[in-house]
């Protein structure tokens, strides 16, 4: 009796330190774990963010130029930029774990890392919920399910809270600027075109195949927006909005509706692009709301 009360609890350990962890990355792969992952490299300013949105940060060994948020992430040591990272240095840091960025990091460079036998999660949300997803996904990697699960959860119920109170209102015309030479705009399907309809607004340019197509000032000026917003690359409002002044017909101009939302906040697929949106959504019920006070009814 006592022998096969032993052989099953030998039985019963085995199996149980042998269960697989797995999700389903964003690209519909497998990404199994045979344990949860303790030395992880991030290979996008916005995945690192996640990470530690998930509670696996002191799990990070890794990551590349500009993950700045939260403050812990500017200790960690870095392996090149996003789009060009030092294999060899990601080697030496022997990851358990790489959370790769589709749109940005080079195809061959992940594929190598796939080749040489590294387990690669490829992150590519192109819906907002997908962040949550993400959030959720690193938490099981890591074995942090609770950290994360709340973390995902506040993220969809703030979502949701944003998408109740704006995406019904009257629609604001919008030109979504992110570079000026040349000029860049978002379409319907990418990320931030999904947040100005989030708030209610109505991208002039969201048709456009292009998630981010190339346009012509000519093209603003016929599609005559109520509003221009602009990130740029830099925490300061770039002196490149304001260069709009010279056509003072532009509805967007003749009520200084010239709009800046820092990148960081906007640009970035991480929880902190709901203070982004969140500064877009009430500048356009501002609109809102001065449009009814000027109405003569």
């Amino acid at each position: 009796m006592k022998l096969i009360f032993l052989l099953f609890t030998l039985f019963f350990a085995f199996n149980t330190s042998a269960k697989t962890i797995e999700v389903i990355d964003d690209l519909g792969r497998a990404v199994r774990l045979e344990k949860p992952a303790r030395r992880i490299i991030s290979l996008a300013p916005h995945i690192t963010e996640n990470l530690f949105a998930a509670g696996a940060g002191e799990f990070i060994v890794g990551v590349v130029s500009y993950s700045d948020y939260p403050e812990q992430a500017k200790t960690i040591p870095q392996v090149g930029s996003y789009n060009n990272f030092n294999i060899e240095t990601i080697l030496e840091l022997k990851p358990d774990l790489i959370v790769g960025w589709k749109e940005g990091n080079q195809k061959k460079q992940v594929e190598l890392l796939m080749d040489m036998g590294f387990t690669v999660y490829i992150n590519e949300s192109t819906e907002l919920e997908g962040i949550a997803k993400n959030i959720r996904h690193f938490g099981i990697l890591t074995e942090q399910d609770t950290v994360a699960a709340k973390a995902s959860n506040n993220f969809v119920e703030r979502l949701s809270f944003l998408r109740e109170t704006y995406s019904g209102e009257n629609k604001i015309s919008v030109f979504y600027q992110t570079w000026n030479h040349p000029l860049i705009t978002v379409n319907d399907q990418q990320f931030i075109g999904r947040i100005i309809k989030l708030c209610g607004g109505q991208n002039i340019f969201a048709d456009l195949n292009s998630l981010t197509p190339q346009v012509s000032a000519e093209a603003v000026i016929a599609k005559n927006p109520s509003v221009i917003i602009a990130s740029g690359m830099n925490e300061e409002r770039p002196d490149w909005l304001d260069d709009w002044k010279e056509w003072s017909f532009l509805t967007a101009v003749k009520f200084d509706d010239l709009f800046f939302v820092p990148p960081d906040i906007i640009q970035r697929h991480s929880p902190r692009v709901l203070d982004g949106a969140q500064l877009i959504c009430k500048h356009l019920q501002g609109i809102r709301d001065r449009d009814i006070q000027a109405s003569p009814d």
